[in-house]
């Protein structure tokens, strides 16, 4: 019996010798990545000696995290949440059912003057009623809203203080894909944290319409809280805002993405000299070539933005773009989507001028041109193409703002009675003086949130409706 056994044991002990000799020498390590709509689990092999850190090992990120760290601050803003109670109006009658609460967000921004001017995403403080920015050294100071973009989710606020730590920008124009970033925020009062990354992508779309979108992508972990944060290169420079993450868990996930710092400068210059964002415009409609779409009119790119209609008395028409060219670059950097596009005009201003490469027929060329201010926008939310109005339109419809309904996109708004020629003056009792505002307005809005918006008919008469 004894004689048995000990083979047994010796059988199982020589099993589990060859095993682990065979985990410790053979068998590569596992790593499951779970990717979306996916029921089971993948898994791939992976050296655990990762090349993407081995090559990290001659960077130097100290000196960049150095100049970045005491410029990124925590961002607190306090919203007045009002709420009604049917039950308490019930009993205690209407008006007694109204409860008010403040709720507290949090966020990160980025000093960029020793004045104490600061940048940080617009959703981080919209509809603050207070502010605050902690340093990171602890210092706490009452902040205001110097304004705001929507659009580019960008915002500019001031504390009053002298000599602070402050990040110079970069160019974001020239950043490179595998180049690497560092992204800096202060999230949930901790002081500034730093993770590492490279530039996964440029120019990147997130709604998949190219009609507010060209941000950096970058696999640099950024969890909420960091919104607003830093996003800078190994010389400390700022190449971008941390702003959102692609995650179907709310954490980070891999991906993070940044609204790049040319775009950020040009919206802070604006707001700090103008009070607000001065847009400029191409001139012409069309879309991105893809193979599809390059199969279809019959042309042989499939990168590039495709003009099909040239807005009459553009700076695009005046220079002698025609539709069927192909943009191909502006100012010497490459455009091979929309986004490419609009968010190079994102960093200019009306009257600004670029050089607009091209193509027609096969043949490259290129003409300057003068870039206008945008004077209409189709509205797809509400289904109208508006206009701005002139001083001379405003004093003839004895008016101080509006802009006028130039086409009804959607049909179904003419059986409400609205038509061409009126005039839209406020949107949820704010006053509308351009085309740009209505856009900010809808950009702002939150998706349940119902719009009440403000016209003057044909007859001169104010006529309310709601839009949702």
């Amino acid at each position: 019996m004894k004689k048995i056994l000990s083979i047994v044991l010796f059988s199982a002990l020589g099993g589990a010798l060859t095993l682990g000799a065979y985990k410790i020498f053979l068998e590569k390590p596992q790593v499951v990545i779970e990717q979306s709509g996916i029921t089971n689990p993948k898994t791939v092999a992976a050296n655990y000696s990762d090349a993407r850190f081995g090559g990290a090992e001659n960077i130097d990120f100290t000196t960049a995290a150095e100049k970045t760290l005491n410029s990124v601050v925590h961002v607190k803003n306090t919203m007045m949440q009002t709420i009604k109670d049917p039950f308490a109006e019930f009993f205690y009658g209407q008006g007694n059912g109204t409860r008010q609460f403040s709720q507290i967000g949090t966020g990160s921004g980025v000093i960029i003057s020793s004045d104490g001017y600061i940048v940080t995403n617009n959703h981080v403080i919209n509809n603050a009623t207070d502010i605050a920015v902690v340093l990171n050294n602890k210092k706490e100071y009452k902040a205001k809203i110097i304004g705001t973009d929507p659009t580019n989710d960008i915002a500019l606020i001031k504390v009053d203080a002298k000599d602070l730590p402050y990040v110079t920008f970069g160019d974001s124009d020239h950043i490179k894909i595998g180049e690497w970033v560092l992204a800096v925020g202060n999230p949930y009062n901790l002081t500034s944290t730093v993770t590492a990354g490279i530039i996964s992508a440029k120019g990147r779309d997130l709604d998949g319409n190219g009609s507010v979108d060209s941000f950096i992508q970058t696999d640099a972990a950024v969890n909420p809280g960091n919104s607003g944060g830093a996003l800078v290169n190994t010389r400390g420079e700022l190449i971008g805002i941390n702003t959102a993450i692609s995650s179907m868990t709310g954490s980070f996930v891999g991906y993070s993405f940044a609204v790049p710092s040319n775009i950020a400068k040009k919206v802070i210059e604006d707001l700090m000299e103008f009070g607000n964002v001065q847009r400029a415009v191409l001139g012409v409609v069309g879309g991105e070539l893809d193979g599809k779409v390059a199969a279809n009119l019959d042309v042989n790119n499939t990168e590039g933005f495709y003009i099909s209609e040239v807005s009459e008395g553009s700076g695009a028409a005046k220079a002698g773009l025609k539709p069927k060219d192909i943009i191909i670059q502006l100012d010497g950097n490459k455009i091979s989507t929309f986004s490419d596009l609009t968010g190079f005009l994102r960093t200019k201003r009306p009257n600004d001028k670029v050089q607009v490469t091209f193509l027609r027929d096969n043949n490259q060329k290129t003409v300057e041109v003068l870039l206008s201010k945008n004077e209409i926008s189709k509205v797809s939310t509400l289904g109208l193409e508006l206009k701005n109005l002139n001083n001379t339109e405003l004093k003839k419809l004895k008016i101080e703002n509006g802009v006028k309904v130039s086409n009804i996109l959607n049909k179904e708004l003419l059986s409400y009675g609205v038509k061409k020629g009126y005039i839209i003056t406020e949107i949820n009792n704010k006053k509308v003086y351009s085309v740009d505002d209505v856009n900010d307005m809808i950009s702002a809005k939150s998706s349940n949130e119902v719009m009440r918006i403000e016209m003057i008919n044909l007859q001169g008469e104010v006529e309310r409706y709601i839009f949702r």
